[in-house]
């Protein structure tokens, strides 16, 4: 059963927020270790799959960033940042579905 247009919950696509964007990222790039995760930051990119604020629920992303020694996924969901064990496929298949159910 779908849900009524009145009972959905409102939810606003973030992608375009820089700074949101930049402290998901700062936090994010606290969680890495340097040496192991990268050795150096300079070149280091971040990449969102999708960034949302749902009513009642809070935020929702999922991202990747990218350093000189590999790709490390991170998921946003409430008041958390989650590290995740995702390869591209996972994360390029995680983006798409979500954007097709949330647009």
């Amino acid at each position: 059963m779908e849900l009524s247009e009145e009972k959905r919950p409102r939810e606003k696509n973030e992608i375009e927020n820089q700074e949101l964007k930049e402290n998901l990222a700062n936090l994010a790039l606290d969680l890495l270790r340097e040496g192991e995760d990268y050795r150096e930051l300079a070149y280091a990119q971040c990449q969102f799959g999708y960034l949302f604020v749902i009513e009642d629920h809070g935020l929702e992303a999922l991202f990747k960033i990218i350093t000189d020694k590999g790709t490390a996924y991170f998921a946003a969901q409430k008041q958390s940042l989650i590290r995740l064990c995702f390869t591209e496929e996972l994360f390029q298949n995680a983006a798409e579905t979500f954007l097709s159910l949330h647009q």
